[in-house]
């Protein structure tokens, strides 16, 4: 069966597909050419830029621990070869998101693993194992993922500063890129920044936002980076465009907070309805992907069926996880979709 005369629905990428808030769209269609053909100069107000100083007036803390990149995954770049040197160790999850082994091995960094747990109905951080690894490597770099890619697992507070107690003289990055698809409270940051100086905690317009692709990532960080807040400066300001459209995204709370509802209620669909199945384990995640187990005899027969019918998800790779699938939550009408075919290509082949 062929269907290439239809659109491809990509559930393998962790985009989000409800899109951003149509405010968004509101600021495209009312574009002003000044935005386009001056640079921005809030600096001149002792400030980087009106989404620096919006975000931190939402989250209490000074604008000058506040920063704005092209991405999450740019300040997460920065971070990496501000601080990192070749020989320099670096902590990472046993599992995580590929780029964060890429940008260490750009600095000829030393990666060491930590460990993440496979438990009855979900991953978990070992914190003492954790913790075990910090004190024997000492290394000059930790990156926190929470939630984690790809297993959905997070630190709650508690946990959390358990740990950067333990870590509080080391250079601390802590990735929220999907903190907002589960946990709309953000009370946490202003504590964290302030408590401990050499933290750094990196959020995305990517995700949660639907805007992945206009490149808004910012960090909070700890008083202790003025070198790093130097390291990345823009003393041409940023782009006006995406940050207006940022902004109105930040103004659009009662669309992502619906949006939310429906993808929380699918992810408990994909969870019930994979738990169900024989051979099948789905894993509770705080993101906007689940991890799924699937029987290894199907992988091979399971992904053509689906790429046939121009639908994507991830088939897992790498060590520890070749049985597994990473499925993104998509529209209500997509996730019913491939549960549909899924189940569809379990009855014609059992």
């Amino acid at each position: 069966m062929s269907t290439d005369n239809k659109a491809i629905i990509y559930l393998d990428r962790n985009e989000n597909q409800y899109g951003p808030a149509p405010k968004c769209f509101d600021v495209l269609r009312n574009i002003d050419s000044v935005e386009l053909y001056e640079y921005s100069r809030d600096f001149a107000r002792g400030v980087k830029s009106r989404l620096s100083e919006r975000l931190a007036k939402d989250f209490g803390i000074a604008e000058k621990n506040v920063m704005v990149g092209y991405g999450g995954e740019d300040i997460l770049k920065q971070a990496v070869h501000c601080y990192i040197h070749k020989g320099d160790k670096i902590m990472i999850p046993a599992y995580s998101w590929w780029y964060y082994k890429k940008i260490s091995d750009e600095k000829g960094g030393i990666k060491i693993e930590y460990p993440i747990v496979e438990g009855k109905d979900s991953f978990y951080y070992d914190i003492e194992g954790m913790i075990k690894v910090y004190r024997e490597e000492k290394p000059k770099l930790v990156l926190i993922s929470s939630p984690n890619n790809p297993t959905g697992n997070r630190l709650e507070i508690e946990q959390l500063m358990y740990v950067l107690e333990e870590m509080k003289d080391t250079v601390v990055i802590l990735d929220e890129a999907y903190t907002l698809f589960y946990n709309k409270d953000n009370s946490h940051l202003k504590k964290l920044v302030e408590k401990y100086p050499n933290l750094i905690i990196i959020r995305t317009f990517s995700k949660y936002y639907g805007l992945a692709g206009i490149r808004i990532g910012f960090a909070l960080m700890g008083d202790n980076h003025a070198d790093f807040n130097m390291f990345s400066a823009r003393y041409l300001g940023y782009n006006r465009l995406t940050e207006l459209i940022g902004l109105a995204a930040l103004d659009s709370a009662d669309y992502y907070s619906e949006m939310r509802e429906k993808m929380t209620a699918d992810m408990d669909m994909f969870f019930n309805e994979f738990n169900a199945m024989p051979g099948f384990k789905a894993f509770k995640s705080y993101s906007n992907f689940i991890l799924v187990e699937i029987p290894e005899q199907i992988k091979d027969g399971l992904k053509k069926y689906l790429t046939e019918r121009n639908m994507i998800v991830k088939f897992m790779a790498e060590d520890g996880l070749f049985k597994h699938l990473r499925i993104t939550i998509g529209t209500q009408e997509q996730n019913k979709l491939l549960m549909k075919m899924i189940k569809d290509y379990l009855k014609e082949n059992n």
